[in-house]
Protein backbone atom coordinates (compact mmCIF):
# COMPACT_ATOMS: atom_id res chain seq x y z
CA UNK A 1 0.00 0.00 0.00
CA UNK A 2 1.22 3.19 -0.76
CA UNK A 3 0.88 6.43 0.95
CA UNK A 4 1.39 10.10 -0.36
CA UNK A 5 1.36 13.29 1.18
CA UNK A 6 2.96 16.41 0.12
CA UNK A 7 5.04 19.18 1.83
CA UNK A 8 4.90 22.58 1.40
CA UNK A 9 7.39 23.58 4.06
CA UNK A 10 10.10 22.13 6.45
CA UNK A 11 7.97 22.00 9.64
CA UNK A 12 5.20 20.31 7.30
CA UNK A 13 8.01 17.98 6.22
CA UNK A 14 8.67 17.50 10.22
CA UNK A 15 5.02 16.92 11.60
CA UNK A 16 4.68 14.09 8.73
CA UNK A 17 7.96 12.76 10.55
CA UNK A 18 6.21 12.88 13.99
CA UNK A 19 3.17 11.32 12.55
CA UNK A 20 5.37 8.50 11.41
CA UNK A 21 6.67 8.00 14.52
CA UNK A 22 3.08 6.89 16.04
CA UNK A 23 3.71 3.44 13.95
CA UNK A 24 7.38 2.73 14.76
CA UNK A 25 8.23 -0.62 17.02
CA UNK A 26 11.12 -2.07 18.03
CA UNK A 27 13.25 -3.09 14.52
CA UNK A 28 11.36 -0.79 12.06
CA UNK A 29 13.14 0.21 9.71
CA UNK A 30 12.51 3.20 7.20
CA UNK A 31 14.33 3.20 4.18
CA UNK A 32 14.48 7.44 3.11
CA UNK A 33 15.47 7.93 -0.47
CA UNK A 34 15.92 11.29 -2.78
CA UNK A 35 18.43 13.82 -3.67
CA UNK A 36 20.96 16.07 -1.70
CA UNK A 37 18.97 18.29 0.03
CA UNK A 38 15.25 17.02 -0.51
CA UNK A 39 14.19 16.79 3.19
CA UNK A 40 15.19 13.35 4.08
CA UNK A 41 16.83 14.72 7.71
CA UNK A 42 13.91 16.72 8.17
CA UNK A 43 11.90 14.07 8.02
CA UNK A 44 14.30 12.42 10.70
CA UNK A 45 14.13 15.06 13.10
CA UNK A 46 10.15 15.30 13.07
CA UNK A 47 10.76 11.54 13.52
CA UNK A 48 12.89 11.93 16.20
CA UNK A 49 11.13 14.49 18.17
CA UNK A 50 7.79 11.97 17.71
CA UNK A 51 9.33 9.63 19.81
CA UNK A 52 10.56 11.60 22.32
CA UNK A 53 14.37 11.67 21.49
CA UNK A 54 15.70 15.30 23.18
CA UNK A 55 19.16 15.00 21.77
CA UNK A 56 19.48 17.67 18.16
CA UNK A 57 19.32 15.52 14.78
CA UNK A 58 22.61 15.92 12.34
CA UNK A 59 23.03 14.34 9.07
CA UNK A 60 25.22 10.98 9.87
CA UNK A 61 27.18 11.52 6.45
CA UNK A 62 31.11 11.36 8.32
CA UNK A 63 29.75 9.21 11.06
CA UNK A 64 27.06 6.87 8.65
CA UNK A 65 25.02 6.20 11.60
CA UNK A 66 24.21 8.22 14.82
CA UNK A 67 22.66 6.47 18.24
CA UNK A 68 20.18 8.08 20.32
CA UNK A 69 18.09 6.60 23.22
CA UNK A 70 16.30 9.28 24.85
CA UNK A 71 12.88 8.60 23.07
CA UNK A 72 10.29 5.92 23.98
CA UNK A 73 12.44 3.69 21.33
CA UNK A 74 16.34 3.75 20.69
CA UNK A 75 16.92 5.69 17.23
CA UNK A 76 19.66 4.61 14.49
CA UNK A 77 20.03 7.11 12.04
CA UNK A 78 22.42 5.89 9.14
CA UNK A 79 23.22 7.75 6.37
CA UNK A 80 25.02 4.97 3.76
CA UNK A 81 25.65 7.91 1.08
CA UNK A 82 29.90 7.46 1.99
CA UNK A 83 29.78 3.58 1.39
CA UNK A 84 30.64 1.63 -1.82
CA UNK A 85 30.51 -1.70 -1.57
CA UNK A 86 27.94 -3.83 0.84
CA UNK A 87 30.63 -5.61 2.72
CA UNK A 88 31.59 -2.15 4.18
CA UNK A 89 28.49 -2.22 6.13
CA UNK A 90 29.85 -4.87 8.57
CA UNK A 91 32.48 -2.22 9.35
CA UNK A 92 29.73 -0.58 11.27
CA UNK A 93 27.86 -3.39 12.51
CA UNK A 94 24.65 -2.63 10.16
CA UNK A 95 23.45 -6.34 10.56
CA UNK A 96 22.98 -6.34 14.78
CA UNK A 97 21.93 -2.89 15.05
CA UNK A 98 19.35 -3.26 12.76
CA UNK A 99 18.45 -6.45 14.96
CA UNK A 100 19.10 -4.63 17.85
CA UNK A 101 15.27 -3.46 19.37
CA UNK A 102 16.11 -0.10 17.47
CA UNK A 103 13.88 1.91 15.16
CA UNK A 104 16.46 2.23 11.73
CA UNK A 105 16.37 5.49 9.58
CA UNK A 106 18.64 4.85 6.96
CA UNK A 107 19.39 7.32 4.24
CA UNK A 108 20.57 6.02 1.00
CA UNK A 109 19.50 2.41 2.50
CA UNK A 110 18.27 2.07 -1.37
CA UNK A 111 21.81 1.52 -2.33
CA UNK A 112 22.20 -1.84 -0.78
CA UNK A 113 19.17 -3.77 -0.62
CA UNK A 114 19.89 -6.96 -0.46
CA UNK A 115 21.13 -5.73 3.12
CA UNK A 116 17.85 -4.37 4.18
CA UNK A 117 15.64 -5.77 6.65
CA UNK A 118 12.39 -7.61 4.99
CA UNK A 119 9.80 -5.21 6.37
CA UNK A 120 11.46 -1.84 5.66
CA UNK A 121 8.71 1.37 4.71
CA UNK A 122 10.30 3.11 1.80
CA UNK A 123 9.69 6.98 2.17
CA UNK A 124 10.79 8.40 -1.33
CA UNK A 125 11.25 12.36 -1.01
CA UNK A 126 11.16 14.08 -4.51
CA UNK A 127 11.58 18.28 -4.90
CA UNK A 128 8.74 19.20 -6.91
CA UNK A 129 9.12 22.65 -9.25
CA UNK A 130 7.75 24.91 -6.99
CA UNK A 131 9.74 23.60 -3.98
CA UNK A 132 7.38 21.57 -2.37
CA UNK A 133 8.31 18.08 -1.56
CA UNK A 134 5.73 14.93 -2.75
CA UNK A 135 6.42 12.40 0.01
CA UNK A 136 5.43 8.48 -0.80
CA UNK A 137 5.85 5.74 1.53
CA UNK A 138 5.25 2.54 0.33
Amino acid sequence: MTRSFVSHSVEETIALGRMLSEEAVPDSCYVLTGDLGAGKTHLTKGFAAGLGVTEDITSPTFAIVESYDSGRLPLLHWDLYRLEEEWELDDVDWYGLTESGAVSLVEWGDKFPSALPDDCTFVKVTVLEDGSRSIELS
